[in-house]
């Protein structure tokens, strides 16, 4: 691998897409036909960043709900259209890919489908090309280590080398777990209280950050640190 090239690896909900409010939206209404009864605060609280897989396992374990294969493909359908018709891209993230010198894809809890879906209907695709894995694609989503270790074998670049930016705190765990460098992103609707931004902190990140904009000063500064170290 290579050591001292530097990756960054993105999430895609709720970092380069604000899309958390949308999918929860949906996700609320299917736990709702179900039979279940979840607000919204707990909602982002539990399933915030994690696979479908994961929030699946969740809801039988803690709320003795079982979404069928039904409803689950009845969602993903509601979840596509709604992304079609009102997904945004995060407010400065074309910026932040123009501007960053080191190379970058995307590691989501999402279906492959979906991440790609996302950076079509937002205008994104051309920055990542190849470079976007899912979580379908390992063994253990989020906050497990195992998607973003893939995503930088895949890319040939030193856990220790990469920076994850993050918006959930399943995410920040992922990351630090992997040894990588973790910042916390909290410009998306769905991330701007205060209480958002010390679950960040607390869970590890190495700095929290609104402004999509400033990302490529955040990353040139990091780099200049550790050369100085």
């Amino acid at each position: 691998m290579e050591t001292g090239a530097g990756l960054i690896i993105f999430d895609c909900d709720g970092v380069l897409v604000d899309s958390e409010p949308l999918a929860m939206r949906i996700l609320l209404a299917t736990i709702s036909e179900a039979g279940g009864d979840i607000d919204s605060a707990t909602a982002y609280g539990a399933f915030l960043g994690k696979s479908l897989a994961s929030i699946c396992e969740l809801l039988r374990r803690d709320y003795g709900l079982d979404i069928g294969a039904a409803a689950l493909e009845h969602m993903r359908e509601r979840l596509y259209a709604t992304i079609s018709r009102e997904l945004q891209p995060m407010a400065g993230i074309d910026h932040a890919l123009r501007n960053l010198k080191q190379r970058y894809c995307v590691a989501s809890s999402s279906q492959l489908e979906r991440i790609r879906l996302s950076l079509a209907v937002t205008g994104l695709c051309s920055y990542f090309d190849a470079n976007v894995f899912s979580a379908t694609m390992v063994n253990y989503g989020k906050p497990a280590p195992d998607l973003f270790l893939y995503a930088a074998r895949h890319m040939q670049v030193e856990p220790a080398d990469c920076i994850v930016v993050e918006d959930s705190p399943a995410g920040i765990a992922a990351a630090l777990d992997a040894g990588m460098n973790a910042f916390g992103f909290t410009g998306g609707s769905h991330a701007r209280s205060i209480s958002h931004h010390l679950a960040l902190e607390e869970v590890g990140a190495l700095l929290v950050f609104d402004d999509m904009r400033e990302l490529p000063r955040l990353v040139g500064a990091l780099e200049t640190y550790k050369n100085l170290s």
